[in-house]
């Protein structure tokens, strides 16, 4: 069976219900780029790097938002990479499950190249998890400033307030409060496009903006200049990537329907309503979003814009919180506490060692970007960071693609090769762009995601050699079964489960209990857990069983990364295969290893101790596995990495 020449498009749903979906997919899609017209066109003019208020210098910058916004959201995300889904799901582990998981891939170079950038693109989403809510936050209290100067000393302690109240309601679920974000946000749109739309009818020359020639006029009268603002411009596609990584929760058509059809014009018309309003007012320029609104819609917008910024936060957390449960089911994070909020819902998750995690990280950055630099907006010196982030994984992006056309879609070199090389013409400047912000700020994401990133290889790699020792200990079946033939032991009524890592050999948690106590149960099941390179797994398809002959069973569970493993839903599925394992009175015996570092060839000393710590961290197989813990025996043993 060849591997389909282009993208699977499945079907989506039509009429009301496909409406729906879009005003949802506003809410949670769309809130971290809806919220960019709040610091992307001030940071072009008064941040650390802004630009004189010119004429020239304002078309030339609105030009560039609105290609970047055409060429980057709606041609490269919309159109093309929106389409490359993993059986309906998005996002970089995704994409990088889909590569792994195709048969022309395995045991090529493209593999391991697909593993590293997908790791790196899911530690950069991490630090995205910091970096945005406190950016979105942040800039939408400064309004503040701008409504009453007396009220500048009160925006860090409020912003706290607002991000630490935010983290403090996630472990009660988004399920109440998420049916609001997406009308919140159609009100969010409609204002700020009806407030860009007032300054454009008072300066209708602006959209002139609109023709090419002023982005390369702008750039030919001072191309160092371009090129630093561009890191600005930048700052008006992000959230672009949210989109893609929010594929499987409302489908292509229900996104692409809520970006045509209301998020791309109303931002379009606020961008151009704020250089509409520098072209009349220059001295606007320190704050062009609030300075839109009349005085005495103020307080009502700044309140209207933190709801909004709100929603945003709320939809990356969210966003962390499910990328967490694949970087676990996929073998890259060691087994976490994961709640679901609701019994409705499969995707209300939450974990609350990355809620704290990302609480402290998004307090940090506002406490010490305002520390940084007190002369300057915080927001304006955390916007650095944020684009290096950014840019970084929408680079990645384009990368895997290229390589998910090649060895997943079959395309030609040529055919991929100008496709991608059309996006990374935008991309790579947009990243040089932004690294020119390393020093001022910019390296905090790339340390944040390097350490990420060496926990999450450290992991998987740590997980290979702890598997290739237990191998070396492992007694072949056919062994034991010789063995049992020769000396039977005494066999006891009841169940046995071993839960084993891999679907070769005989557990040695079996061996360790049949040495010491010499006695076998009647039944004998080897439970293995396998996570598939796909999204979800069938119901019926979820287990296969095989019989091994003398009461020797051997079950293989296997899960997509999107799914939860249960052991009840195991055993359910186990019945239907005419193997009925009660979970009443069945007794599961478990392998616990204490691990030791070593000198023996593998990974650093320093990194075997970083594995075994996060080992003996890691969520007990009991716990995550959803296993009775009075039914569980243990049986532990000392392995040298």
């Amino acid at each position: 069976m060849t591997a389909p020449r282009g993208p699977v498009v499945a079907q989506q749903p039509p009429g009301r219900y496909l409406a729906t979906l879009a005003l949802a997919a506003l809410g949670v899609v769309y809130g971290d780029i809806g919220t960019s017209p709040l610091y992307a066109i001030r940071y072009s003019f008064s941040g650390p790097h802004g630009i004189p208020v010119t004429p020239g210098n304002v078309l030339g910058v609105l030009s560039l938002v609105f290609w970047s916004l055409v060429i980057v959201v709606t041609i490269k995300y919309h159109i093309v990479i929106i389409r490359a889904d993993n059986k309906g799901e998005g996002g970089v582990l995704a994409l990088m499950a889909l590569v792994n998981g195709s048969r022309v891939a395995r045991g090529l170079s493209p593999r391991r190249v697909m593993i590293v950038l997908g790791i790196f693109g899911s530690a950069l989403l991490y630090a995205d998890g910091g970096l945005t809510p406190a950016i979105s936050v942040l800039s939408a209290v400064e309004g503040l400033e701008i409504a009453t100067p007396a009220l500048a000393s009160w925006v860090i302690p409020l912003t706290l307030v607002i991000l630490i109240g935010l983290f403090l309601v996630q472990s009660r679920g988004t399920a109440r409060i998420g049916a609001v974000f997406g009308p919140v946000m159609l009100v969010w749109f409609a204002t700020i496009g009806v407030l860009g739309l007032s300054q454009i009818i008072q300066q209708p020359g602006v959209l002139a903006a609109v023709a090419p020639h002023h982005a390369v006029r702008f750039f030919a009268a001072d191309v160092g200049r371009g090129f630093v603002v561009l890191g600005a411009v930048f700052l008006v596609v992000t959230g672009g990537e949210a989109l893609y990584a929010d594929l499987g929760h409302f489908g292509h058509r229900a996104i692409q329907m809520a970006w045509f059809g209301g998020a791309l014009p109303c931002l379009l018309l606020n961008y151009f309503g704020q250089g509409a309003l520098l072209l009349r007012d220059p001295a606007a320029a320190v704050n062009p979003f609030y300075l839109l609104a009349p005085s005495w819609a103020l307080y009502p917008l700044i309140v209207l814009a933190t709801a909004a910024t709100i929603i945003a936060s709320q939809a990356v957390i969210s966003g962390a919180f499910s990328l967490t449960r694949q970087a676990v089911q996929l073998g890259y994070s060691p087994r976490l506490q994961i709640d679901h909020t609701s019994s409705r819902e499969i995707g209300q998750i939450y974990v609350p060692l990355v809620n704290w995690g990302l609480m402290l990280l998004t307090c940090v950055l506002v406490v010490g970007f305002h520390a940084a630099d007190t002369q300057q907006p915080t927001s304006s010196n955390i916007a650095g960071a944020y684009g290096v982030a950014l840019s970084t994984l929408m680079l990645i992006t384009t990368l895997m693609f290229y390589v998910m056309s090649r060895e997943v879609w079959r395309w030609s070199f040529a055919r991929a090769a100008v496709v991608a090389g059309l996006f990374l013409c935008v991309d790579v400047p947009f990243f040089a762009a932004n690294m020119l912000k390393i020093r001022s700020g910019g390296w905090v994401p790339l340390a944040i995601a390097a350490v990420i990133f060496l926990l999450m290889t450290t992991w998987q790699r740590g997980r290979e050699i702890l598997g290739k020792r237990m191998e070396e200990k492992t007694v072949a079946l056919k062994m034991l079964l010789a063995d049992l033939a020769a000396e039977p032991p005494l066999r006891v009524p009841g169940t046995a489960v071993f839960l084993y890592g891999t679907t070769d050999g005989t557990p040695p948690a079996l061996v360790h209990n049949l040495t010491h106590n010499k006695v076998l149960h009647e039944r004998i099941v080897f439970l293995t857990m396998v996570t598939q390179d796909v999204p979800h797994v069938s119901t019926p398809e979820r287990v296969t069983v095989k019989a091994i002959g003398k009461g020797f069973y051997r079950v293989v569970a296997s899960y997509g990364f999107m799914d939860d493993p249960n052991i009840e839903d195991v055993l359910a599925a186990c019945q239907v295969k005419s193997l009925d394992i009660p979970i009443a009175g069945t007794t599961f015996f478990l392998g616990r290893e204490t691990l030791v570092a070593s000198d023996r060839p593998g990974m650093p000393h320093w990194r075997e101790q970083v594995f075994a710590f996060m080992s003996r961290n890691a969520l007990r197989a009991t716990a995550f596995f959803k296993i009775p813990a009075d039914q569980v025996f243990e049986v532990g043993a000392q392995v040298e990495l």
